[in-house]
């Protein structure tokens, strides 16, 4: 998937199978690599089903990311696709039919090792058409929970990982450029592995049924239960990041960028594929590189009139200084394009001099998502303080944030549309609905609850 050296197309010189247990259906099964022609793409049939059904291994297939990744087509489903796309992406096959006779692959030892077998004895042949990776223009960022993954331009493909579970143990960091080399060499033969206070919950949900110290490792406390010792001494975040090539090839096409990951999960693994695909059918060449659109035209939420009577004047930074007791580096709102009754519209220019840049994150600057929130609550008491009643000056302190979503990365150079619609006032304690924008776009969003103080 990721070796950029090849310039053209890769499948297999011939067929190979292969033959195990299910990890999750305890199914006996045969699977079978075999070639297929250019822009096929990696593609799985179902020959134990009348008309041998195929499923694209892409990410719009994808409806189950609970411990492993399952793709679906009408009635079709195929489980635990993830370790038999990374080995193909890992050798950089770009086209290939996986046959299978059950509903799984073989878990074979719970890593890629076997696969990685198939594939040398099958050997790879080089096709007319020219490979066509894509290089991420810019960053994306997703969230969920205390885990995320972002993904940044980069020439090559590269991952780093921090795994651990909700206790923080056996916390692991590992980085690694993916080549064909490396792949086989650091990340292949990482065996998948669980806790064993989450085996209870497996089983009762169905899962697991071909499971065994044959072909996963258990962690009950502080020991590891394996019938080898450990293969890597990072072997969980290595496999972590075997997870990632598979779930990332679910794009369908080879990758040039950066992966960032922390306690990734299939799930995020996969919302990670929907954005890039997102981006990648979004901008045209042409458009990554053009100049960015000047500030006024990113401010189009402003009306063209005021309706008499009805708006109060627009707010320079000079007004927005003698509203708020904020200053530099915590102002966050440049000025007031719009203030009408209970809503209002704050705009915060992006600036690479920002001072939170040069820790979050050097070399990737991303604006955090909290200083997002803190925007979103100084325009919220802008407009709390512009009433008739209010004094300037006064500060407003968060009590509380909900339903808070971070959607896009907020970069150097971006124009933050911060629009507010107060829900609930009493006396000093003000409740709003706010979103930040770029680009009309909406990048995050929340519920936020604050005071003025006297």
């Amino acid at each position: 998937m990721f070796n950029v050296s090849v310039q053209r197309q890769q499948t297999l010189r011939e067929a190979v199978s292969y033959e195990g247990v299910g990890l999750h259906s305890g199914n006996r099964v045969k699977m079978a690599f075999l070639p297929a022609p250019p822009k096929s793409g990696l593609r799985f049939r179902r020959v134990d089903l009348e008309g041998k059904p195929e499923i694209e291994a892409r990410v719009e297939n994808v409806t189950e990311t609970t411990r492993s990744t399952t793709l679906s087509k009408g009635n079709i489903r195929i489980h635990t696709v993830e370790h038999v796309l990374a080995a193909l992406a890992g050798y950089g096959i770009d086209n290939a039919f996986i046959e299978l006779d059950a509903n799984e692959p073989p878990i074979a030892d719970g890593s890629a090792r076997a696969y990685c077998d198939m594939i040398r004895t099958a050997g790879t042949t080089q096709q007319p058409e020219p490979r066509e990776p894509y290089a991420i223009p810019t960053p994306l960022l997703v969230e969920q929970g205390d885990s995320f993954m972002s993904v940044h331009p980069y020439d090559r493909f590269r991952i780093t990982c921090t795994s651990s579970d909700k206790q923080g143990r056996f916390t692991q960091f590992y980085s690694l450029d993916v080549t064909p080399e490396t792949w086989e060499r650091e990340l292949a033969h990482a065996r998948t592995f669980c806790f064993f206070e989450e085996i209870e919950f497996l089983i009762k949900n169905g899962l697991i049924k071909g499971g065994s110290l044959e072909n996963a490792v258990v962690i009950r406390d502080d020991a590891v239960l394996t019938t080898e010792p450990l293969r890597y001494p990072e072997e969980f975040v290595r496999h972590k990041i075997l997870d990632i090539i598979g779930d990332l090839s679910l794009v369908g096409q080879p990758l040039l960028g950066h992966v960032t990951a922390v306690k990734p999960s299939h799930g995020l693994n996969c919302e990670l594929a929907r954005q890039i695909c997102a981006q990648l059918q979004k901008p045209t060449p042409s458009a990554l590189f053009s100049p960015p659109a000047p500030a006024p035209t990113a401010v189009k939420t402003e009306p063209e009139t005021q309706p008499a009577g009805k708006a109060a004047p627009v707010f320079d930074i000079n007004q927005v200084l003698k509203l708020l007791p904020h200053r530099y580096p915590f102002l966050m709102v440049d000025r007031i394009t719009r203030l009408e009754g209970n809503k209002i519209t704050g705009v915060k220019n992006v600036s690479i001099n920002e001072p939170f840049f040069q820790g979050h994150f050097p070399g990737h600057p991303i604006m955090p998502g909290v200083l997002q929130l803190e925007a979103m609550a100084q325009v919220a008491g802008i407009l709390m303080l512009s009433q008739p009643d209010a004094k300037s000056g006064q500060p407003a302190y968060f009590m509380s944030a909900e339903s808070v979503k971070w959607r896009k990365p907020v970069l150097p150079g971006d124009v933050l549309i911060i629009e507010i619609e107060m829900i609930k006032r009493r006396g000093r304690i003000g409740k709003a609905k706010g979103a930040c924008l770029v680009d009309g776009e909406v990048v995050s969003e929340a519920e936020v609850t604050f005071m003025i103080l006297e």
